[in-house]
């Protein structure tokens, strides 16, 4: 059973997501040949204030 664990940036709309999902479940039904239902995604969304580069946190460098 594949588990694709996505983390994403916070912003995206429902619909882009559920996209990425399909789009993403088709990949690996065709590169792994799994059952589309035995394929796992999570998408989980982190706030910028969560997620830093190079120690400054992503909103304050979306400020810059």
């Amino acid at each position: 059973m594949p588990i694709i664990d996505i983390t994403l940036l916070e912003g995206r709309d429902l619909a882009t997501k559920k996209i990425l999902m399909r789009e993403v479940t088709d990949a690996v039904e065709k590169s792994l040949g799994s059952p589309r239902s035995s394929i796992r995604v999570l998408v989980r969304d982190v706030p910028k204030s969560h997620f830093s580069v190079g120690g400054i946190p992503k909103d304050e460098l979306d400020e810059k």
